[in-house]
């Protein structure tokens, strides 16, 4: 199935790419999340006549990006659990947990933006956490995580 793409998608192509998908991909995904629309004639010219403004839909939602990534810096978030004498805590500390952190501090940032490529944390101590704000723009924290 060929496709258009009306943003950047990762690992895939940038805004007006004409790519090649697999049909499951491009009908369950791309397409009903507004990424994508079929390379058809109709589409085709639809999307040249939008084509400045997704433009600049994109180059908004990049710098939108970047001024979060400032606003984080070199943020460090604190966080507080129950814990062991061993320092092992009782339950963990998820995706969940650090966004609320972070919107706590004042940045705006989703669940799904905050990657933990080693799963969840169980113990006390200092790590480095990646964001994941925009196709372009990672940012970097520390979180501390200290036993109440």
């Amino acid at each position: 199935m060929e496709v258009i793409l009306l943003e950047k998608v990762e690992n895939l192509g940038s805004l007006g790419d004409r790519v090649h998908v697999k049909p499951g991909y491009g009908r369950n995904f791309l397409i009903p999340s507004g990424k994508a629309t079929p390379a058809t004639e109709d589409h085709v010219k639809a999307f040249e006549a939008r084509r400045a403004e997704l433009e600049k839909t994109a180059a908004d939602a990049l710098a939108e990006a970047e001024a979060r990534r400032e606003k984080i810096g070199d943020m460090i978030i604190t966080i507080t659990a129950k814990a062991g004498d061993e320092g092992k805590l009782f339950g963990s500390i998820g995706t969940a947990d650090i966004a609320a952190a972070i919107v706590a501090d004042g940045v705006e940032v989703e669940r799904s933006e905050v990657r933990l490529p080693e799963g969840a944390f169980r113990q006390l101590g200092e790590y480095r956490i990646q964001l994941h704000l925009h196709t372009d723009v990672n940012a970097e924290l520390t979180l501390v995580i200290e036993a109440e």
